[in-house]
């Protein structure tokens, strides 16, 4: 039997242990913020595995086909196109060899920023080039490429009478071996259509609606968009209470993507 005096109160502290500097700067100099600068460049920054989900859609590199009209002039209406002037920043014409390599950069820096579970959603454009198909194997050949979804566009214009009107772009899902899709979401098929987005500053603007299919589709919690543009993939993460990381490197297009991301939470604010 135990006597009372050889009881002992015990007296539980809460002890706060300090987040490393590295996590602590993380999320203060990148979550929930519109980064301007270069791709590659900011993505060096990011801890490995620090973000979970990757939306993105590069230039095309469209100035340098030969198979729409826009190099060569005939069809004679690309310059009424937004994208006849490139982007802001960025006049979308390298040299084919350079832009393969600098977009196998760009998804190697991906990849090494996204967990074991993590995924890369990475929105492309097949077509033709000197009469061969220019499918992006070179560009996606050797990351694990788990499946290619097709986005079927809605609307859009054709600005060349010897072609019929594109209406196709590819997204390749590049994931991690432990990657899953959130409950139910397998039930989408592989090929979405959804209306190509026509008011926007930007000349080559995700439809917000094709994004929300991505974000609700996944359990990411942190979503990086390496060419943001306007802001949709941030507004997208917001309307899913995610957090996100946006990168351009236009001044410009930053400005508009944090101006967009105001006047949404204002919005959501009201209702």
């Amino acid at each position: 039997m135990v006597g009372c005096d050889s009881l002992k109160v015990v007296t539980l502290v809460r002890i706060q242990v300090p987040q490393p500097m590295e996590k602590i700067n993380f999320t203060k100099k990148f979550i929930n913020q519109i980064i301007c600068g270069n791709a590659v460049d900011v993505m060096k920054q990011i801890p490995d595995g620090s973000v979970h989900l990757v939306i993105t859609s590069p230039p095309y590199n469209l100035k340098n086909s030969t198979g729409n009209g826009m190099k060569d002039g005939r069809g004679g209406k690309w310059a009424n196109a937004a994208l006849q002037n490139g982007y802001s920043h960025h006049n979308d014409c390298m040299p084919h060899d350079e832009y393969v390599k600098w977009q196998r950069d760009c998804l190697t820096e991906m990849m090494r920023i996204i967990p074991e579970d993590g995924a890369i959603f990475y929105n492309h454009k097949w077509r033709v080039q000197g009469g061969l198909l220019q499918d992006r194997q070179d560009i996606v050949s050797g990351f694990p490429v788990r499946q290619i979804i097709i986005w079927r566009r809605k609307g859009g214009l054709n600005f060349n009478a010897g072609y019929f009107l594109p209406t196709y772009e590819v997204i390749y899902l590049i994931a991690k071996p432990e990657f899953k899709l959130a409950t139910k979401a397998n039930a989408h098929g592989d090929v979405w259509e959804f209306t190509q987005e026509m008011n926007n500053e930007h000349p080559a603007a995700f439809p917000i609606t094709l994004i929300d299919r991505i974000v609700s589709a996944t359990d990411a919690k942190i979503i990086l968009d390496p060419f943001m543009g306007s802001g949709t993939t941030a507004i997208s993460a917001l309307n899913f209470k995610r957090d996100y990381i946006g990168i351009d490197i236009s001044p410009e297009y930053c400005e508009m993507a944090r101006k967009r991301i105001k006047q949404h939470q204002a919005q959501v604010k009201l209702w």
